[in-house]
Parts: C-alpha cells; sequence; structure tokens
C-alpha cells in the first residue's frame, strides 16, 4: 500500500477513535512525522550487530526524536469531546496509551522502506503502558503490523526495568507474555544488573528472547567484579534462551568488555564511526495541531 494510504487510513482511524477532525500523521520529505500535543514525534533508526561479527547487522532500535509544535485552534464541538470524554479525575494512564501507540505507528511506517532487510524492529513500550491495558496487549497495534504488510514475529517489544515498577512485576510479566502469545519477540531493557536481586529472577521467569545493558551506564561504574557479572548475566540469557546486548557503546573499551563478557549483540556510536547512522529528515513544520488530553 502507497506510504500516503498508509497515512490516510491512520489519520482516519484516530479521528474515530478520539471523534476528531484532528490528523496526527504528516508526510514530511518522504517521512512520517506525528503530532502529540505540543510534540512532533519523528524516528531515529540504530543498528543492531552481532558482537562476533559487527558488519552483520540483525536489526534496527527505533528511538523518539521529538521537536516541539504550536498548538492549533480547538473547534467548539471538539472542545466539548474532549471535555465529555476525558473526566480530570482519570488516570494519565490514557495519555501514555496514546503517546506509545502514536509513536510506535510513526517507527513502523517510517521503518517500511528498511522491512526488506528481514531484520527485527526492536520497540520500546512504557511500563505504564503495560499496566494501563487490562488484556490483549499487542492486539491494536497487531492491526498495525498488518495493514503495513509486517509480521509481528519482526517486532521486539523492549520495556526498561526500574525499581519503581518492582510491585508491579506480575503484572507486566502478564502483559509480555500477551505479547508473546501474539508472536511478538520480548526483550528487557537495564541500566545495570546486580548479581543479586529481583532482576535475574525477572529474567528467569520471563525468558525474554533479549536483555540489553547500557554501557554508558557501566562506565560510570567502580567495580572490579563487574566482567564477572557481566558473564554472570550472559551466561543466564543464554542458559533462558534469550541473547545479551550491549547498547549506546561509545568507545572500543566498551566494544572489548561487550566480547570478553559474552553478549551477543551489540549497538551504539563507536560502530557508526566508519559508516552512517540511519536518521531520518529533519522535520519541516508544517501547519499546526490541537493538544491530545
Amino acid at each position: 500500500m502507497p506510504l500516503q494510504n498508509l497515512v490516510d487510513y491512520f489519520n482516519g482511524r484516530f479521528g474515530q477513535e478520539h471523534r476528531s477532525s484532528f490528523r496526527p500523521f504528516l508526510i514530511e520529505e518522504g517521512s512520517i512525522s506525528t503530532l502529540f500535543g505540543q510534540i512532533k514525534i519523528g524516528s531515529v533508526f540504530s543498528p543492531i550487530r552481532l558482537a562476533a561479527k559487527p558488519a552483520e547487522i540483525i536489526g534496527h532500535a527505533a528511538k523518539i526524536k521529538v521537536s516541539t509544535h504550536e498548538v492549533q485552534y480547538l473547534y467548539s464541538d471538539e472542545i466539548e469531546n474532549i471535555l465529555s470524554n476525558r473526566p480530570h479525575h482519570e488516570t494519565d494512564f490514557e495519555s501514555i496509551i496514546d503517546f506509545d501507540r502514536l509513536s510506535r505507528t510513526t517507527h513502523m511506517l517510517n521503518y517500511l522502506p528498511l522491512a526488506h532487510l528481514q531484520g527485527s524492529l526492536f520497540l520500546e513500550v512504557d511500563p505504564r503502558h503495560i499496566l494501563g491495558i487490562k488484556q490483549d496487549h499487542g492486539a491494536y497495534f497487531g492491526e498495525v503490523i498488518e495493514q503495513c504488510g509486517l509480521e509481528t514475529k519482526n517486532i521486539v517489544i523492549i520495556m526498561a526495568v526500574s525499581s519503581p515498577y518492582a510491585r508491579h512485576y506480575p503484572e507486566l510479566i502478564a502483559g509480555l507474555n500477551n505479547y508473546r502469545q501474539r508472536g511478538y519477540q520480548i526483550a528487557l531493557k537495564f541500566d545495570y544488573v546486580a548479581q543479586e536481586g529481583q532482576s535475574f529472577d525477572l529474567i528467569t521467569k520471563l525468558s525474554p528472547n533479549y536483555v540489553s545493558l547500557s554501557a554508558r551506564h557501566l562506565d560510570q561504574l567502580r567495580d572490579s567484579t563487574l566482567p564477572e557479572k557481566l558473564r554472570t548475566l550472559t551466561a543466564l540469557v543464554s542458559v533462558t534462551g534469550g541473547q545479551s546486548q550491549l547498547q549506546q557503546i561509545d568507545e572500543k573499551k566498551s566494544a572489548s568488555l561487550a566480547r570478553n563478557t559474552g553478549f551477543n549483540l551489540v549497538q551504539g556510536r563507536y560502530y557508526e564511526q566508519n559508516g552512517t547512522q540511519l536518521v531520518l529528515p529533519e522535520p519541516v513544520y508544517l501547519g499546526s495541531h490541537i493538544n491530545i488530553p
């Protein structure tokens, strides 16, 4: 399906869901930008490589690229719809869900020119989105993927793990398993994983397809036992059937650390120094839009 037809389809779908004439998806210089409140969302794709063979790319991680945008005049009927449909006493989950869905749809549309590479697209999902959806996680986005002519098996759902969500791990695991049942791959993202604690338990219980750490965060640590802890982590991920990934590698020493401690995959600026990172064009401001509560 031509890109313009896909944009028209998703704009129409958004309008029906929100009872609004607002059209959030724009085509700008051949790429998709999406409007959410005073934010314009774009996409940046970073290659994910085999640690042992960095020239071999197995997929791309999608990141949000944002810029500000002026707020459009609200027509009176749209104001009434917003006031009647979005009571102030509701939680902020619905806005998070809207933002998450718009962002991922943007990435999916922008990824289409790379889809022929048959790699995986890594998309991060806010834990609050998972908690805000009570059942059928992945159903909405599955329809987006199908409309784009792709398959859920090539989509990796990433959830960042942090201590404030520790008490919600059972609900988060259930939600991620719902995604898995629909054919998605699952990834957990940590800043750093200690050898003890709930982190390893979470990996064992979920058996994610991927587990990633940030090299930038590791660079800030002063821990003589770090290599040993990382080998323990990568071994655990392997035993549970997954692949380990070290992200945000900016320097050679981090690349060496990834190889020496058993990471399967790598990603970061260090590997792009002699190549070209996949960055979509800078946003071009067109028109204006309403603020979505």
